[in-house]
Order: structure tokens, then C-alpha cells, then sequence
């Protein structure tokens, strides 16, 4: 199974725009390799970086709504 977006930011699926983007200002000072670190904070930080890119941007979320990262993937390519 692919990356879960939505509790990578810590939110519920039908999250506004606003939350999608609070979550993400959140979850990327926590996890910025400048402020936190822990070995992991990078990686964590990139996986934050990735879940906004795909929920904020319309197009993605509908098509990660409906088929998941797979979905993203094959978009992409």
C-alpha cells in the first residue's frame, strides 16, 4: 500500500485548503532539518513536502483520492 497524505499532515480527508495548509506549515517546522536534529528529520520532512504537493493541488488529490499513490506515480510518468 502506498503513503497515507492525509496522516502524513495529521488531518482528516475532507480537509479544506487552509487545513491542508496549516498541517503542512505544522509539520514542516517540526521536521526541517535546520530545527529537528534527529536522523530522521529529513526524510520526514521530504514526505511532508510531498503530501502538500499532491493535496494542495486539485488535480492531484482527485486523482490520489481515487487511486492512491499509484495513481500519482502513473500521473507523473
Amino acid at each position: 500500500m502506498g503513503k497515507d497524505y492525509y496522516y502524513i499532515l495529521g488531518i482528516e480527508k475532507g480537509a479544506s485548503d487552509e487545513d491542508i495548509k496549516k498541517a503542512y506549515r505544522k509539520q514542516a517546522l517540526k521536521f526541517h532539518p535546520d530545527k529537528n536534529k534527529s536522523p530522521q528529520a529529513e526524510e520526514k520532512f521530504k514526505e511532508v513536502a510531498e503530501a502538500y504537493e499532491v493535496l494542495s493541488d486539485p488535480k492531484k488529490r482527485e486523482i490520489y483520492d481515487q487511486f492512491g499513490e499509484e495513481g500519482i506515480v502513473w500521473l507523473l510518468n
